[in-house]
């Protein structure tokens, strides 16, 4: 039987303030060369939440994108609000501390949880909600998702046109783009393995894929602000590739659709809009501006 321990938190590298701490759900606040971020402790499993700012992107993909697909029609999307986003995939740790239980395949407190149908996920977010009051823990939206991996670039992916598996964890038999083969690794990694993004979140690309709030549907052609995708549906939406997938998947702009749960799908936890952290961001961090470049 697997005794569970906490994740090992994995402080950033920066100046922990806590006359900056205006939420009752966070441990310790902070800011880094990232900006503004907080952990959230849940039964002594801690868990680092950053501020993404609100800003501007082109979502979706151009049509010269190699191994693009029809669905990923590039728009300009507004977010009138920032967001408090998970740092990295949610542990088997921290759902475990939740939600008392493990449904993924391979275990370790370390690794991402998976196998995590979407109701599953809503009922993990509303039992961290009696946890954290204040924070409003939910999925993120689609366009949310892509905006913050992204992190203010416009290539394929948020280190550049080019995939190896030194940067991802994937599938490195099926190159991309005619690029060099890789590793396989067949499993998953802890969720801190391999370097961030420029916004300082962890495997925003491969690794499992990620649920997202929305269900799937086709795009608008023009610009949107706070896009929360269609009203009903048949299939959610899953981001990020995963540890088998191909390389063309792990795309910052790559759309997965499906009703079910799978061995290579995760979750990456939310908070809600709040108006303080967007002022102490603002005050604090300075390392992204309102267009959301970095």
């Amino acid at each position: 039987m697997l005794r569970w321990q906490p994740a090992a938190p994995k402080r950033p590298e920066g100046t922990w303030r806590p006359e900056l701490n205006l939420w009752p759900w966070a441990a310790e606040i902070g800011v880094d060369r990232f900006g503004l971020w907080a952990l959230l402790d849940v039964r002594g499993v801690p868990y680092l939440l950053r501020w993404i700012p609100a800003g501007r992107f082109l979502m979706g993909s151009p049509e010269d994108e190699p191994e693009r697909n029809d669905d990923e029609t590039q728009h300009e999307v507004e977010l009138t609000r920032g967001f408090w986003l998970g740092e990295t995939a949610v542990s088997q740790a921290l759902w475990h501390a939740a939600m008392g239980n493990n449904p993924s395949r391979r275990k370790g407190a370390d690794l991402p949880v998976e196998q995590v149908p979407w109701g599953e996920c809503q009922i993990f977010v509303a039992k961290l909600a009696g946890m954290a009051p204040g924070l409003g823990p939910r999925l993120p939206t689609e366009a949310e998702w892509e905006y913050a991996c992204r992190a203010g670039t416009r290539t394929a992916f948020s280190f550049g046109d080019m995939l190896d598996t030194g940067r991802a964890n994937y599938n490195g038999d099926y190159a991309y783009n005619k690029g060099p083969k890789g590793e396989y690794r067949q499993r998953a990694l802890p969720v801190w393995s391999v370097a961030p993004n420029p916004w300082g979140l962890y495997q925003m690309l491969g690794n499992v894929y990620e649920w997202c709030e929305d269900w799937y549907g086709a795009y608008p052609t023009g610009p949107v602000s706070d896009p929360a995708g269609p009203a009903e549906g048949s299939y959610r939406v899953l981001r990020g590739g995963a540890w088998l997938s191909f390389g063309r998947c792990l795309r910052s702009a790559f759309r997965r659709r499906t009703g079910y749960s799978h061995a290579d799908i995760g979750l990456r936890l939310a908070g809600g809009f709040d108006p303080q952290a967007s002022q102490a961001g603002q005050a604090e961090a300075g390392t992204m501006t309102a267009d959301g470049r970095a």
